[in-house]
């Protein structure tokens, strides 16, 4: 009888705990500074409990444009900048998001993305071409 409870007791926190593990709300929900203080994103649920990025501000000095110039859809290259999408499609594995796109305005690319809420607070952001990446810290904004 000692052995079933055991097995059940056992069974029961597996359960919770993987439930529990995607009940979780985004850990990296907020506004972030990009590389340099260039931008800022705000990262937000997609709606279906994936983040998702848009950039809210951009540092007007830096002389980048203000419109989509760049992107190779041409319908979509007259839109403004902000509040446009810069990161979506995340799937959770573990500590990390993977599986997910983002989106460089300044060549108008779209690449795989990977990103990961370190230790020390920040976010690494990876940005990949096959099982080549290269990434950016980015650190929390006030919101």
């Amino acid at each position: 009888m000692t052995k079933k409870l055991i097995i059940l007791y056992v069974v029961s926190f597996s359960l919770f705990g993987s439930q529990s593990a995607l009940a979780q709300p985004l850990d990296i929900e907020g506004t972030w500074f990009t590389k340099g203080n260039e931008a800022k994103v705000l990262v937000s649920d997609c709606g279906d409990g994936t983040p998702c990025g848009n950039l809210v501000w951009f540092d007007p000095e830096l002389g980048g444009e203000s419109i989509d110039v760049n992107n190779p859809d041409p319908a979509l290259q007259s839109r403004p900048l902000l509040h446009s999408a810069v990161f979506w499609g995340f799937e959770r594995r573990k500590d990390k998001w993977k599986s997910g796109k983002i989106y460089d305005a300044k060549s108008g690319k779209t690449y795989k993305s990977k990103l990961e809420l370190k230790e020390d607070g920040s976010l690494k952001v990876k940005g990949c071409i096959g099982p080549i990446c290269q990434g950016q810290t980015w650190v929390r904004a006030e919101d």
